[in-house]
């Protein structure tokens, strides 16, 4: 009841006109913030409500790779681990890989597989991209508990670097959302993109330094490996975990950060400019 008159209170009217939305997007995202949380908690509970494990996929998957890993990379290639156990010495790696390459793999696809919603309903799509990653950050927390147990089985001990994993967390997350928000928008238009990011995530896997260190890779190609501004990345993630130093030095790790702010830059760049068609093109 509106207060002294006994009448209605006056509701709030939206009206969406196109092209009206524009000057207000920012303010729109921050008031959907709601949906975020809606969007992603829904898709971890798909993800892993009729699987039989649950949500113990979100450590068996890390685990069974950093074993395979550590064999061919540790037991037959025998790549040095600078005295750290070489599961650990990978898993370190892992974890902030899988965020990244799920984060990709998924975002890309968002726009495609939730194409009711977004040709019906008006919200700022780049919430559904933004999800996705909130989603694989949700399985590198589950699966840090892993790490920890690793830890405690090797008796080793993480150095005060570790207070320091999510500042070195931070430009990850930049470079994945940045790269979720293009290959979304691209993929929405251009289908194409649905075969070819698999072979793209497992391209860049194995010239990122996963199952090995940038200290392993000979002098005269490691410029081109700091080139991939995820291999420094990574480096500093696994450094802060395991109190190594840094590989490569830190002029490249700025780099490699100042390349995932533009990296996200350009995502939501693109992403902006297209958005306004997805429900014409989708």
């Amino acid at each position: 009841m509106s207060p002294g008159t006994g009448g209605p209170a006056p509701r709030e009217v939206v009206v969406i006109e196109a092209g009206r939305t524009e000057g207000r997007y920012w303010r729109d995202l921050w008031r959907y913030r709601e949906l975020f949380y809606v969007m992603a908690w829904r898709d971890v509970v798909i993800r892993y409500k009729q699987a039989a494990f649950g949500v113990a996929w979100a450590v068996l998957r890390p685990l069974l790779t950093m074993a395979a890993f550590a064999f061919v990379f540790g037991r037959i290639a025998r790549l040095p681990s600078d005295g750290v156990p070489y599961p650990l010495f990978v898993l370190a790696a892992m974890l902030p890989w899988q965020l990244f390459s799920g984060s990709i793999s998924d975002g890309s696809l968002v726009l495609v597989t939730n194409a009711n919603v977004v040709s019906k309903t008006y919200f700022p799509r780049m919430v559904l991209p933004a999800s996705s990653v909130a989603v694989n950050l949700f399985d590198l927390g589950v699966s840090l508990g892993l790490l920890a147990a690793l830890m405690g089985w090797y008796r080793f001990a993480p150095g005060a670097g570790l207070f320091l994993l999510p500042l070195a967390l931070l430009p990850l997350v930049a470079l994945a959302l940045g790269g979720a928000l293009l290959l979304s928008a691209l993929t929405a238009r251009y289908r194409d993109f649905r075969y070819a990011v698999p072979f793209l995530v497992q391209f860049w896997l194995y010239v990122s330094p996963v199952g090995y260190g940038l200290d392993a890779v000979p002098a005269r190609y490691r410029g081109l490996f700091q080139a991939n501004p995820l291999a420094p990345l990574l480096e500093g993630v696994r450094s802060c975990i395991l109190g190594r130093p840094l590989p490569g030095g830190w002029v490249a790790y700025a780099a490699a950060c100042v390349s995932a702010g533009a990296a996200l830059a350009v995502g939501v760049a693109y992403f902006r400019r297209v958005e306004r068609g997805f429900a014409d093109v989708i």
